[in-house]
C-alpha cells in the first residue's frame, strides 16, 4: 500500500535530474528516439499516433502482449485519466507528459530520490511498479515483461545528466556574460577615469 502524499504542485520544476530520470524512464521503455519529440508519439509495439491533444487510447498488438500504453512514458489511459484529474493536465504534448510522468515518480515515492542525483536500486524498484522495464531489487520486472538491467540504466542516466549539467552551466555562464557592464570604449571623460580605476564623478 503507498503511502499517502502531499497534493501534487501545479507545474513540477524540472532539473537537470529530473530531466535525466524522465529520459532515462523513455530509454527503459523504448521511446527515447535520440532524445526527439516523436517518442512522445509512440504507441506500445512502436507505431506512431498523430494528434497529441488526448491519449490516443488505441489497443496495439504484438506477438505476446496488447496494450493501449502511448506516449513517451507509455501511460495507460486509466493512468493519464488519473493524472489529468489529479493536475488539470490540458492535452497530451510533450510538457504535460513530462509533468505526468513527474507526477507519478512522486506518487511511487520516489521524487526525492531522483533528485539526488543518482539512479540507485531503490529508486527503480520504486518506479517498477509504475514502469514495467524497471528492475525491482531482484532485477526483475514487476509485471514479468522484458525489464532493463540496472547497470544499462544507470550508465544512460549517468550520460545524459552529465551532459545536462555541462548544458546548465554554459547557460548559466552565459547569462552571466550578458551581465557585465559593456566595455567603455569612447574617449569620454568618464571611460577615462574608469581606466585609471575608478568611477567616474562627473555629471
Amino acid at each position: 500500500m503507498m503511502t499517502p502524499l502531499p497534493a501534487a504542485p501545479r507545474v513540477f520544476a524540472i532539473t537537470p535530474e529530473r530531466r535525466a530520470l524522465l529520459n532515462t524512464i523513455r530509454y527503459a521503455e523504448g521511446t527515447w528516439a535520440n532524445g526527439q519529440e516523436v517518442g512522445y508519439r509512440i504507441l506500445f509495439g512502436g507505431s506512431l499516433f498523430d494528434s497529441l491533444d488526448r491519449h490516443p487510447n488505441r489497443v496495439m498488438r504484438t506477438a505476446r502482449y496488447a496494450s493501449a500504453a502511448a506516449g513517451a512514458y507509455q501511460f495507460m489511459p486509466f493512468t493519464w485519466d488519473m493524472v489529468t484529474r489529479a493536475m488539470g493536465i490540458p492535452d497530451f504534448g510533450p510538457e504535460s507528459q513530462d509533468q505526468a510522468a513527474l507526477f507519478l515518480v512522486q506518487r511511487r515515492g520516489a521524487l526525492h530520490l531522483a533528485d539526488r542525483g543518482e539512479l540507485s536500486p531503490d529508486l527503480a524498484a520504486r518506479l517498477a511498479p509504475e514502469w514495467a522495464s524497471f528492475p525491482t531489487l531482484a532485477g526483475r520486472s514487476f509485471y514479468g515483461q522484458p525489464v532493463k538491467r540496472l547497470n544499462d540504466l544507470r550508465r544512460f542516466y549517468e550520460q545524459n545528466l552529465a551532459q545536462l549539467r555541462n548544458e546548465a552551466a554554459a547557460v548559466w555562464e552565459d547569462v552571466a556574460i550578458r551581465q557585465l557592464p559593456p566595455a567603455c570604449n569612447d574617449s569620454s571623460l568618464s571611460c577615462q577615469l574608469e581606466r585609471v580605476g575608478g568611477p567616474s564623478t562627473a555629471p
